[in-house]
């Protein structure tokens, strides 16, 4: 079955940068698919926070425009988030999506 394992996550600054890694495994047929990004802060209900098409269109939520990048590399089945500019409220458990299954989530603290 496909798992999705996520990784990058950790205690940052303000102002900030992390990259997180999610790695697809279970398919051949990584390329045939959206993958996307989510995260869910304490309290609070999970978010959509970017996805990336079959054909490299990406999409993000107003919150993480301009500062948030997602990619992915279909030769290695990883998808990527790059994040910049972190802000304590970016502050989450990250989440990797396809295909209806979600990753395990990786922790991002953003905070002085």
């Amino acid at each position: 079955q496909v798992q999705l394992v996520e990784s990058g996550g950790g205690l940052v600054q303000p102002g900030g940068s992390l990259r997180l890694s999610c790695t697809v495994s279970g398919t051949n047929r990584f390329r045939a698919f959206i993958w996307g990004w989510y995260r869910q802060a304490p309290g609070k209900q999970r978010e959509f926070v970017a996805h990336i098409t079959t054909d490299f269109v990406t999409e993000y939520s107003e919150s993480t425009k301009g500062r948030f990048s997602i990619s992915r590399d279909n030769g290695n089945d990883v998808v990527y988030l790059q994040m910049t500019s972190l802000k304590v409220e970016d502050s989450a458990i990250y989440y990797c999506y396809g295909v209806n299954v979600w990753g395990q989530g990786t922790q991002v603290i953003v905070s002085s």
